[in-house]
């Protein structure tokens, strides 16, 4: 893993170890990780979302086709509650 030192403000410090204390994080650099994979995770839908509308417009969907999901769902949720001990 590699090392970046960080500077910042002595009130951005306290926020940090505020929320490192009040979260559960173990240390300062957990948290910070964790609002990082956060951002990306962010970018990244947002970038599936801007591809989604700059692409051509779909046929509607029926309700046969939201009904067949909603099946769909609940049979996955059904073998996964079978494959539980």
């Amino acid at each position: 893993m590699s090392t970046m030192n960080i500077s910042l403000p002595e009130s951005l410090k306290v926020f940090v170890d505020e929320q490192v204390n009040e979260r559960g994080y173990s240390t300062s650099s957990e948290y910070v990780r964790e609002l990082i994979r956060k951002d990306q995770d962010r970018l990244q839908l947002r970038s599936l979302l801007l591809t989604g509308a700059a692409s051509v417009p779909a046929e509607p969907v029926s309700l046969a086709y939201f009904e067949g999901l909603r099946k769909r769902v609940q049979q996955a949720k059904t073998a996964g509650s079978l494959a539980r001990p």
